[in-house]
C-alpha cells in the first residue's frame, strides 16, 4: 500500500469539488494530482486551491487526467460522470462516483466501468446516511406484514441549486423499503382528490430551500404510532470525508462495483 494516494477530483470548481480540494490538502494520506472540469469551464487554467479559497496550491484546473492517478472522485454532472467513467475503465483507474441525476443509460456506463476497474457508487457518501439506510432496512424487515398495515413516506430537503428531484438518496431509501416490504408504486407528491392511500405505495416529497446540504426523513406510519428515521447533514464536509474515505478504499480494490456499505464495513 502506498504511503499516499494520488487523487483526482472531477468537478473541482463546484461546491463539493472545492471542499474536496480543501480536505485533500489537509489529509497526509492523499495527494491532489488533478483538478478536473469540462473543456468549456471558465475555471480552466485557475489554481484549484485559489478557487477553493485556500490560496495557490500548484494544481491547475484542467480537462485532462494526468498519468499518475490512483483514484478519481467524481462530483460533476451526468455527462461528466459518463466521460470520466469511460476514461477510468480504459486506464484501469479506480473511481468514486457521487454524481446524482443519472439516467438509466448513463448509469449503465458506470456499471460497465466496474467490469474494468474498482468503482464505488452510492447516492450519498455520508456515514450517517449510509448508517440510516441500514436502520431503514432493519425497520422494513421488522414491520413487513404488520396486520394493521404500514404507510411509508420519504421526505427530503436540499438547497435551491439542486437540479434533480427527488434526491438519489431519497430514491435509494425507497428502494430499500420496497425491497423489504414489497411496495410496488412510487408516488411523487400528491394533489387533488387522490382517494384513500394504498399501502402498496411509497410517497416522495422534495423540498428545495436556501443552502440546505441535505435532510431525509423516512416515515413509517402505523395505526396509533409512527416511527421516523431522520438524518441531517450540517455541512458538505460530511459527504466530502466519505468520498475521500471511499477513494482510499477503491484505490486498494480489484475491479468491481462497491457501495459505501463496503467502504464503511456496514
Amino acid at each position: 500500500m502506498p504511503e499516499t494516494f494520488a487523487i483526482a477530483i472531477s468537478g473541482a470548481a463546484g461546491r463539493m469539488g472545492q471542499r474536496l480540494v480543501a480536505l485533500t490538502q489537509a489529509d497526509p494520506e492523499l495527494e491532489l494530482v488533478a483538478a478536473l472540469e469540462a473543456e468549456n469551464s471558465p475555471a480552466l487554467g485557475k489554481d484549484a486551491g485559489a478557487v477553493a479559497g485556500l490560496g495557490n496550491i500548484g494544481v491547475e484546473i484542467t480537462s485532462q487526467l494526468p498519468e499518475r492517478v490512483d483514484a478519481v472522485i467524481d462530483f460533476s454532472i451526468p455527462e461528466g460522470a459518463v466521460a470520466i467513467a469511460k476514461t477510468c475503465a480504459t486506464r484501469g483507474i479506480s473511481l468514486v462516483e457521487a454524481t446524482t441525476g443519472l439516467s438509466a443509460e448513463q448509469r449503465q456506463f458506470i456499471l460497465d466501468a466496474a467490469q474494468e476497474t474498482a468503482v464505488v457508487m452510492a447516492p450519498s457518501m455520508s456515514l450517517a446516511v449510509n448508517l440510516a439506510m441500514k436502520l431503514v432496512a432493519e425497520a422494513g424487515e421488522a414491520l413487513k406484514g404488520l396486520s394493521s398495515g404500514v404507510d411509508v413516506e420519504v421526505v427530503e430537503r436540499h438547497h435551491r441549486f439542486k437540479e434533480d428531484a427527488p434526491s438519489g438518496t431519497a430514491l435509494k431509501f425507497g428502494e430499500i423499503v420496497a425491497d423489504k416490504m414489497g411496495q410496488t408504486e412510487h408516488i411523487h407528491g400528491r394533489e387533488g382528490q387522490t382517494g384513500q392511500r394504498p399501502q402498496t405505495e411509497i410517497g416522495y416529497h422534495a423540498l428545495r430551500t436556501g443552502d440546505n446540504v441535505g435532510e431525509h426523513q423516512i416515515v413509517f406510519g402505523m395505526m396509533g404510532e409512527t416511527l421516523e428515521i431522520s438524518v441531517r447533514g450540517h455541512a458538505r464536509d460530511s459527504y466530502a470525508y466519505g468520498a475521500l474515505t471511499a477513494a482510499k478504499f477503491a484505490a486498494t480494490q480489484g475491479a468491481g462495483l462497491y457501495s459505501m456499505a463496503d467502504v464503511l464495513n456496514l
